[in-house]
């Protein structure tokens, strides 16, 4: 199994508005492009990410607003070290909402919101670890730690690569063996009080990109996945598991060098 995150899916009310945002403020290119009976895809990212980096994708369903729940943090994205606060000044000169300016995160973070209430979280990386603004990890909360981590282990055979316990929650953070310092990652937030969480319908997936989309999925199930979407019921294009929250995890093959990113 590849193991790569491929991308992220969030939900928007607005196609332009979210497009417009993410171009400007993040210096996003529109990747690709699928048109489909209601509804519009489309893939951003910086102009020279990595083959290994994770993308943004943006779904529309025509009528619908998305409902922001809680189960899914944040994307984070990248800026040079030492240069949070000239980028977080910059996205407030351009009219971004001041959330959570660096002074507040104690120098060392930040985070904005986009048109939909989406949080965008800025770290600070070295530069040869990713292009500006590309998607450093995404973070979802769980609700039993040692089951998220076996999750991630075990199915997908990820390995922890950092945490950070506070007194009241832990963040763990879990990417795919040998990946590239482009590559994203996925943050595991756990708070110690026993909170439920909401999913909502703004965000959407995690895609993790594979070698070979059925041996993969026989794979996942034999490792006790949870058999939601199958490749069948996907025309064998690509699949869907959850993990122990219900958060949904697409798998998909994908041929970089080919002229549509989408396998459908």
């Amino acid at each position: 199994m590849d193991g790569t995150l491929d991308h992220t899916m969030i939900r928007v009310a607005d196609l332009e508005e979210s497009l417009e945002w993410y171009q400007t403020h993040l210096e996003y290119e529109e990747k690709d492009r699928y048109e489909g009976d209601g509804f519009t895809i489309v893939y951003l990212g910086p102009e020279d990410m990595h083959e290994d980096g994770a993308m943004l994708e943006i779904t529309h369903n025509e009528g619908e607003v998305p409902e922001l729940g809680d189960a899914w943090g944040h994307i984070a994205v990248r800026v040079p070290e030492g240069e949070l606060e000239d980028y977080y000044q910059q996205l407030m000169d351009e009219g971004v909402e001041d959330y959570r300016d660096p002074e507040s995160c104690g120098g060392d973070y930040a985070f904005v919101k986009d048109p939909d209430g989406h949080e965008v979280e800025i770290v600070q990386r070295d530069p040869d670890e990713g292009a500006l603004w590309s998607l450093d990890h995404t973070m979802i909360r769980v609700e039993d730690a040692d089951e998220a981590l076996g999750f991630w282990t075990r199915k997908f055979e990820y390995d922890e690569v950092g945490r950070w316990e506070a007194d009241t929650f832990a963040n763990y953070f879990v990417e795919p063996r040998d990946a590239a310092p482009e590559a994203m990652s996925v943050e595991l937030t756990y708070n110690y009080d026993g909170r439920s969480y909401d999913a909502g319908d703004a965000w959407g997936h995690l895609c993790i990109r594979v070698d070979d989309l059925a041996e993969d999925w026989e794979a996942l199930l034999e490792r006790d996945a949870d058999d939601y979407r199958d490749p069948e019921s996907n025309d064998n294009m690509y699949a869907f598991t959850k993990d122990q929250d219900g958060h949904e995890i697409e798998l998909i093959e994908r041929d970089l060098e080919a002229d549509s990113l989408f396998p459908f």
